[in-house]
């Protein structure tokens, strides 16, 4: 009888019953907004959570032959053939080079580039320069990769005016030679996605208080001092929530560029943990080793979310959740 009454008096709690009502309210009146984001809660579970089910068989012995059901039982066999593989150390390293190179380089890159942007006051000047940085992240990787090989090939225009300038003596063949790989990478991946990374930050910038910027004219800043006290102070939210997001993703290499320019000649400097996954899977029919390569992959980003999460919470006040 006593926890009937408690139960009651907190259904009855009209601090509850209010905070309700306006929670019904606020939906009702977002009905619209809500039914729209009905079909992306729908992909999403049938793209996104439904093949979940399929990591079962990282644990198994699968065939395409068989059923998953069928398939027997290994353990973590599959996770151990990985990390006995001789390949291994060479697949981590790589994986881990490329990525860090691209945060630590590639990261604050778009970031200069919305502070610069920011800064030009010619509207026309600003806009070809916005929308030249925008046009290469529009190319695929399929037509951008077959540009690329053509222009670093020893018969191309990168070779042609390295030369012509005296920064090189002979031709290079930068994807023929696996220790210029990684920054073939770093560089065409930042030429690539520069101009539409720096959107958000561009987007941040623009709500900053323009009061602030006034108060600080006055005060006799140049504009050095401005991007220093107000408006990277002001973005740092927006900053941190995207290095959160890039740490997690360390161990994601951009399958779809690696995969293009990767060959025999660099593949000791350019498979990495996705390609890999790819081959063992898609090529030689290795499904339950490649699933679990994967799922050690998935594991390691989860594990990276919550420690950059955890630090930006910490340092910066800002978070993710």
């Amino acid at each position: 009888m006593a926890g009937s009454a408690l139960a009651l008096n907190h259904t009855n709690n009209p601090k509850e019953q209010k905070k309700k009502g306006r929670f019904r309210r606020q939906l009702w009146n977002q009905r619209y907004l809500q039914l729209m984001v009905i079909p992306g809660i729908i992909w999403m579970f049938i793209f996104n959570y439904i093949p979940m089910g399929g990591i079962i068989i990282a644990f198994k012995k699968f065939r395409i032959t068989r059923t998953i059901a069928e398939a027997p039982w290994v353990g973590l066999d599959n996770f151990k053939d990985f990390f006995q593989d001789s390949n291994f150390n060479d697949i981590l390293v790589n994986t881990l080079g490329i990525s860090l190179l691209k945060l630590i380089i590639g990261f604050p890159l778009p970031i200069i580039f919305a502070l610069l942007l920011n800064e030009l006051r010619g509207i026309k000047f600003k806009k070809l320069a916005q929308t030249l940085s925008y046009l290469p992240h529009f190319l695929s990787w399929v037509v951008l990769g077959g540009i690329l090989v053509t222009w670093l090939s020893k018969e191309g225009v990168i070779n042609d005016f390295l030369v012509a300038i005296h920064i090189i003596r002979k031709p290079i063949s930068f994807l023929g030679d696996p220790k210029y790989f990684w920054w073939v990478s770093l560089i065409s991946d930042s030429w690539k996605e520069l101009g539409w990374s720096a959107i958000i930050y561009l987007a941040a910038i623009a709500g900053v208080d323009q009061q602030m910027y006034e108060a600080a004219t006055v005060d006799g800043a140049n504009k050095f001092q401005k991007i220093m006290k107000i408006t990277l102070p002001a973005i740092t939210g927006t900053i941190a929530l995207m290095l959160i997001l890039q740490v997690s993703g360390l161990l994601n290499s951009n399958f779809d560029q690696i995969l293009i320019l990767k060959n025999q000649i660099n593949v000791s400097r350019s498979q990495v943990i996705d390609t890999y996954v790819y081959q063992v899977g898609m090529t030689m029919g290795k499904y339950s080793y490649a699933t679990a390569v994967g799922l050690f992959k998935s594991v390691i980003a989860l594990i990276l979310l919550i420690i950059a999460n955890t630090t930006s919470k910490k340092v910066l006040k800002r978070s993710l959740y």
